[in-house]
């Protein structure tokens, strides 16, 4: 069984919370939801198997077991780390990968520095500039 995408989750769980009646069958779901009460079987049958075979099941024994999915996939989701965008802006400063380099990673002199650490979002930047012209390349 496939895991169910969270956003068809909540709008079953939202609009069986809304519904305020103690037995809801998957057609009368179908009816408020608008999808078809076999695709709404197969989606909640990750969290009841017997669901596909009793079509008279009461989906409200699931609401339960929806909300912790639910509050469990908002949990992870937002435990991730956020990356922030690189700006075109930044990307600017420097007019190709040899630009960089030499920017960033060169003493005075223009020495190579083996010391340099590049940070996160430098190595992120380095990368955008490689695919840029590596994009170039194949246009020629």
């Amino acid at each position: 069984m496939n895991e169910p995408k969270l956003s068809e989750v909540k709008k079953f769980l939202n609009s069986l919370l809304k519904m305020n009646k103690k037995y809801v069958t998957s057609e009368r779901l179908s009816k408020v939801v608008g999808i078809y009460p076999e695709i709404i079987n197969e989606q909640l049958s990750y969290f009841e198997p017997t669901l596909m075979m009793d079509p008279e099941y009461n989906l409200m024994e699931l609401v339960p077991t929806l909300k912790k999915y639910v509050i469990d996939k908002e949990e992870k989701s937002t435990n991730l780390i956020k990356k922030p965008a690189i700006k075109k802006s930044t990307l600017e400063q420097y007019d190709s990968v040899s630009d960089f380099i030499y920017k960033r990673m060169t003493l005075v002199g223009g020495l190579l520095d083996r010391n340099v650490v590049l940070s996160d979002t430098d190595l992120r930047v380095l990368k955008k500039l490689i695919t840029e012209e590596q994009q170039r390349r194949k246009k020629k």
